[in-house]
């Protein structure tokens, strides 16, 4: 049920800048720069394409990420909406690299985005020396603009040659794979915890190659911030979200929130907490070529870690005693 508390406009309007961003980069600032190519103005764009095509490389290695851009005072107001908050069990020691599972996807991953791309939640005091990358879809970065406002907050893209460049470069690197993806996007309805993981192990073999240690994440509340409607597999609706997912790479969900007026629906998530719970690191070894045995080994230790790690919290953030992860 939606929370009874009343919006901050402030907040309201922070949490709108995100989506709406990347609206007005695609839909108003794109257009609007192949305009000028047409224009006295010529030369801007052109020198803009010109570096976007000598920088075009960045993504897949190791990104451009900015300390102003993740300090930006707009990211605590996301933060205080809901509120969302880290929990740290064990460190994380900066002498290792890191393959984090983040545990489920929800609707827009609210909780991911404020505590691995921005410093609302103190990633860096909460985690000293290690720097977080949140891995997203790869087309993404062949965008302009919208490429440089994601390498600003420290996202990455999810190329193997992007992961595989962080995870041999230094110590101290940790990217975060939401596992589940997009799919998992129609799985995210309240006091429903089911995670698409069984038969996703490419993250595994990859840590595997790097020697990088697997930490499991799961965050609670992700799935609660909104309501979704849930279309049967033979209706006609549920048929055009597949075809839609199969063309833009992500699934068109219907999902309701809060309005702005008490009591009203709307677009705007439900203020309930959301606590992402970072849990102790998987050590393992470092194999080039790890066998389908192997990789199904580890596999199977952190979905185990990832259970226990939900088991131990489940009833402290708002989930009863008696529901289970479930794993698909």
């Amino acid at each position: 049920m939606p929370c009874s508390k009343q919006p901050d406009y402030l907040q309201t309007l922070s949490l709108l800048h995100w989506p709406l961003s990347y609206l007005a980069i695609f839909w108003i600032l794109q257009p609007l720069f192949i305009c000028l190519l047409f224009t006295s103005l010529w030369l801007l764009p052109t020198l803009y394409f010109a570096w976007l095509f000598l920088d075009w490389k960045t993504p897949d290695q190791g990104g451009r990420r900015s300390a102003w851009v993740r300090n930006w005072y707009i990211w605590t107001h996301i933060r205080d909406y809901f509120p969302i908050t880290i929990l740290k069990t064990k460190d994380l020691p900066p002498e290792h690299n890191y393959l984090m599972g983040v545990h489920p996807h929800g609707l827009l991953t609210f909780g991911a985005f404020c505590n691995f791309c921005t410093e609302a939640t103190g990633f860096l005091k909460t985690f000293p020396g290690i720097t977080p990358h949140l891995a997203t879809l790869s087309w993404f970065f062949k965008v302009p603009l919208i490429r440089d406002y994601l390498m600003a907050k420290g996202v990455c893209s999810v190329s193997q040659p992007a992961i595989n460049y962080l995870l041999s470069h230094g110590t101290g690197n940790l990217v975060g794979i939401v596992v589940g993806g997009v799919g998992e996007a129609l799985q995210s309805v309240p006091n429903r915890t089911t995670l698409i993981l069984q038969k996703r192990k490419g993250f595994v073999r990859t840590a595997l190659q790097h020697g990088a240690h697997l930490v499991p994440t799961f965050t609670f509340g992700e799935t609660e911030v909104y309501d979704q409607v849930v279309f049967h597999q033979d209706s006609r609706m549920y048929k055009f979200q597949s075809f839609f997912h199969r063309v833009f790479c992500f699934y068109f969900c219907v999902f309701y929130g809060q309005g702005f007026r008490q009591g009203s629906t709307g677009l705007l998530p439900y203020h309930k907490p959301i606590v992402i719970v970072v849990g102790e690191p998987l050590p393992l070894p470092h194999i080039k070529k790890p066998s389908p045995e192997m990789v199904d080994k580890y596999h199977a230790l952190y979905m185990d870690a990832l259970y226990k790690l939900f088991d131990q919290y489940k009833t402290q953030y708002g989930c009863s005693d008696t529901q289970k992860l479930i794993f698909l």
